[in-house]
């Protein structure tokens, strides 16, 4: 693993029904989106067992290690959002410009703190939008009302700023 560096693979949120609002693969097209599915329902029943003693803290924290090389870290937003970050060990090559705790073998539970707070700001940022209705999104309600869409965020800044979390985030960064 010398001379690389762990990176964000793919990030998914998740309703507070337990719907997929949205799931981003990254580099993307180089990944089966299917198999990402299958692996952030596998931590719905994690954040289940471990809701009952969590108090203020979002922070999950490690959810699951796939192998040695993926490894499922979660959050939960005040509206019961869940966000899944999956981390690839492997993710990409090292370059002159990452530190030298990015290139450091393991990852702590805080180098990914970072990148949830921006992960849920733009989570925020989506609901302060008044065009953007919640209810839309989940499907308690989706199914209720007369036109039945899609439960996916399709939100173009909104993907494009969870893109730019994900590619920004190295382990050892503080702010994004």
């Amino acid at each position: 693993m010398a001379g690389k560096v762990p990176s964000i693979c793919c990030i998914g949120y998740i309703g507070k029904h337990n719907n997929p609002l949205h799931i981003s693969l990254f580099p993307a097209g180089e990944r089966a989106p299917l198999e990402f599915q299958f692996l952030l329902s596998s931590c719905l029943d994690i954040f289940e067992a471990r809701l009952p003693f969590k108090t203020a803290d979002q922070d999950f924290g490690l959810l699951q290690a796939v192998d040695e090389r993926l490894a499922m870290y979660g959050w939960l937003t005040n509206t019961g959002v869940k966000i899944v970050v999956v981390v690839d060990m492997e993710g990409r090559p090292a370059t002159a410009l990452d530190s030298k705790a990015a290139t450091a073998v393991g990852l702590r539970d805080a180098d990914l703190k970072p990148a949830f707070r921006a992960l849920q700001t733009a989570y925020i940022k989506l609901l302060r939008n008044p065009f953007y209705n919640p209810d839309e999104h989940s499907p308690v309600t989706a199914n209720t009302e007369q036109k039945i869409g899609s439960t996916q965020i399709t939100s173009r800044s909104f993907i494009q700023e969870v893109k730019r979390i994900a590619e920004a985030w190295v382990p050892g960064i503080t702010n994004l």
